[in-house]
């Protein structure tokens, strides 16, 4: 599998040290505008001892080499869209580092043109790493099992630090147009999808979004909301980068027949009449307390490649699909009409398109 990597800053290695990991990848062309991250790149792959790549100011000179090539965008929010679209039509497979987009609007239009792609054959994947942790997969599987009884509520808290020059060192960082959001969107989002993946259709948002802590910021630093599910099941998100010193995501989800916690991504509690422990469900590596993997940044984007590489070879469709990115994506934006208007939004007029004047507002104001 030839892999294109688009964007040269932090996040583009993660992807390539989980790439790298699997066999038969070869990371044949790295493409970013800055001269100095390509070449600081490039560098770093041959300590990786991986083959030297082809280097690119723009997406286009790459796309017509390696036909049916994984291109991976890992480039600030704002500019996903343009480029996923240019390397979908060029025939190529695509991952998308989270969120899908910024923008509601565009990410809509990413989302309808990989429904397209996957219609030729073409597979499109944004990355969910969290749904590939065991933790996370065996709460989902007791879920689908009913082993829950009747859902009934989340609690999940994403308890952050990032400082002002966490901010200030990128002039991207926390801009309605590149970054799309702020606590919510950049940091909270994985947790978002868990909850849409545990507990199903959401119907309705009602959210505070605060800026409180930093300043040089045109997004929230902090947010509490709670979500509505379809099954009549609620659940409260707080996210946050201004909890200082900065403290692990923890998740909980109750039903009537059992619960569990999953706390810094591993297995506090778990408890239903089929599994009344933790450890039957996950090996011990990923209780509570279980010493994690010292590359543990990486590990769910390894899993999660897993998963894509499994998806072009077989020809199935990827278990994070472009529909599910928009879904979370359209909850995120909820949280922003909603402190906006003082008042419930309905997750559906969203994704329809209903609110999206409010929001250039909202994301112009």
């Amino acid at each position: 599998m030839n892999v294109i990597i688009v964007g040269a800053g932090i996040i583009g290695y993660n992807h390539a040290s989980a790439l790298l990991r699997w066999p038969h990848v070869t990371i044949t062309d790295v493409v970013d505008s800055d001269p100095g991250a390509l070449d600081k790149f490039a560098g770093w792959l041959d300590e990786q001892g991986a083959p030297r790549p082809a280097l690119h100011a723009s997406l286009e000179p790459a796309l017509g080499v390696n036909h049916g090539a994984l291109v991976v965008i890992c480039t600030p929010s704002g500019t996903h869209t343009a480029l996923a679209a240019a390397a979908l039509a060029a025939g190529h497979h695509v991952v998308v580092e989270k969120p899908l987009d910024a923008s509601l609007p565009a990410g809509r239009e990413l989302a309808r043109l990989a429904d397209a792609a996957a219609a030729r054959g073409q597979v499109f994947s944004v990355i969910s790493q969290h749904r590939f942790d065991p933790a996370s997969a065996a709460v989902a599987a007791a879920v689908a099992a009913g082993d829950f009884g009747t859902l009934t509520s989340a609690v999940a808290s994403v308890a952050w630090w990032r400082s002002q020059d966490y901010y200030d060192s990128a002039g991207w960082r926390g801009t309605w147009s590149l970054d799309g959001g702020g606590a919510t969107m950049n940091q909270g989002v994985h947790t978002v999808d868990l909850l849409l993946w545990f507990l199903g259709r959401p119907v309705e948002v009602f959210a505070y979004t605060r800026t409180l802590a930093h300043e040089r910021i045109q997004v929230e630093d902090t947010a509490v909301a709670t979500i509505r599910f379809v099954n009549g099941a609620v659940a409260v998100l707080h996210a946050t980068t201004a909890a200082f010193p900065g403290l692990a995501v923890r998740l909980q989800v109750h039903g009537t027949t059992g619960s569990a916690i999953i706390h810094d991504d591993q297995l506090e509690y778990f408890q239903t009449p089929a599994h009344p422990t933790a450890e039957s469900v996950v090996p011990a590596s990923e209780l509570r307390g279980a010493t994690k993997d010292p590359d543990g940044f990486i590990v769910g984007h390894f899993r999660q490649y897993g998963d894509i590489l499994a998806a072009i070879e077989s020809g199935r469709p990827p278990a994070v699909t472009g529909a599910d990115a928009l879904l979370a994506l359209a909850v995120v934006k909820a949280f922003y009409l909603s402190s906006h208007l003082s008042q419930p939004i309905d997750v559906d007029g969203v994704l329809a398109g209903t609110y999206d004047q409010v929001l250039t507002t909202v994301e112009q104001s």
